[in-house]
């Protein structure tokens, strides 16, 4: 299980957590990945994931453009939608109804696209440049646009 934090742009999101004794606390049993975008934390359940979040909400709140959870390899899900999993009021079965894909280019996401049911990521490519990192993102109902 893994926790992706994408930094807004301006931000180096690795630099700002280490700096802070509380974050670098809260991450001490941890080994973050630096990345372009962000910072990517292996834990080691859905669990752990969402509690290091919590930990990490001031930080989450002021330096952290979107939070991710990452249950299997590839698939990222929603704060909302890790959420529902972990208290078992959904259990998502692939192919996800309510996705969206993150286009982050550079070192900060630059935008969302609201995918169609039954598309793949393959079908958005014209909305991408070459060089761009596209995340396919599962959300909750609820975060998906109405049509």
């Amino acid at each position: 299980m893994n926790v992706l934090l994408i930094q807004p742009e301006g931000v180096d999101l690795y630099a700002t957590l280490l700096k802070s004794d509380t974050s670098r606390g809260a991450l001490r049993f941890y080994q973050p990945d630096r990345l372009a975008y962000g910072i990517c934390i292996r834990t080691a359940s859905l669990g752990s994931a969402l509690a290091l979040a919590s930990e990490l909400r001031w930080y989450i709140q002021r330096y952290v453009e979107e939070v991710l959870f990452e249950p299997e390899e590839g698939i990222f899900c929603s704060s909302d939608l890790a959420r529902q999993i972990y208290e078992r009021d959904v259990k998502p079965e692939h192919p996800w109804r309510y996705r969206c894909l993150y286009r982050i280019a550079g070192d900060h996401m630059v935008d969302t696209v609201w995918m169609d049911e039954g598309a793949t990521p393959e079908a958005y490519a014209d909305r991408t440049d070459p060089g761009d990192t596209v995340l396919e993102v599962w959300c909750a109902e609820e975060e998906y646009p109405a049509g």
